[in-house]
């Protein structure tokens, strides 16, 4: 079995003058990037490996997760800034072996649209929440019956869970 993670950014600021590559998290991702990050710790979904965009905003969103995960620093993936549902598979199916557990951090709409279109069975209503949004700092723990990255394939997947921040946290908020 294989299981991904797919975690979006926290919410960031929208600075004059910053390129979208450099959007730093604003305070409320801040908070939100450790809280996602103690809740995968708490749950028992520590990632082998993760595979984080190389934009600012996916970086510290990973930088605030891993604290509570005592993780490792993740690989830097030029490949996932701005990536769409196609060039996310492929960064999946290229992911070592040795990972059982996968962690995916990301941007929409492409993270969204990879789930929508990767996963094939789950619970109902957690498929319906994130097929109308996939919120900043949002989780989806996606399983696969496979013995190799490289053979998920669309449809393939059963969303094991679908976390938002405000389900952790009512005041914390989401877009």
């Amino acid at each position: 079995m294989r299981r991904l993670l797919l975690l979006r950014h926290a919410k960031s600021e929208h600075p004059v003058g910053v390129a979208d590559h450099d959007r730093p998290l604003n305070p409320r991702g801040q908070a939100a990037a450790p809280r996602m990050g103690a809740y995968i710790a708490e749950a028992g979904l520590r990632p082998d490996h993760v595979l984080v965009s190389s934009a600012r905003r996916t970086l510290d969103t990973w930088e605030g997760a891993r604290g509570p995960l005592q993780g490792n620093p993740g690989e830097a993936s030029g490949a996932l800034y701005e990536a769409g549902a196609p060039r996310i598979l492929d960064v999946v199916r290229g992911a070592p072996d040795s990972a059982g557990t996968l962690l995916v951090v990301g941007h929409n709409p492409g993270l969204q649209d990879f789930a929508v279109e990767i996963i094939g069975a789950g619970k109902k209503g957690d498929r319906k929440r994130l097929a109308i949004q996939f919120p900043t700092a949002a989780l989806a723990v996606i399983d696969f019956e496979a013995a190799s990255w490289s053979e998920i394939a669309w449809g393939t997947g059963s969303l094991e869970r679908f976390v938002r921040p405000k389900d952790i946290d009512p005041e914390a908020g989401e877009d």
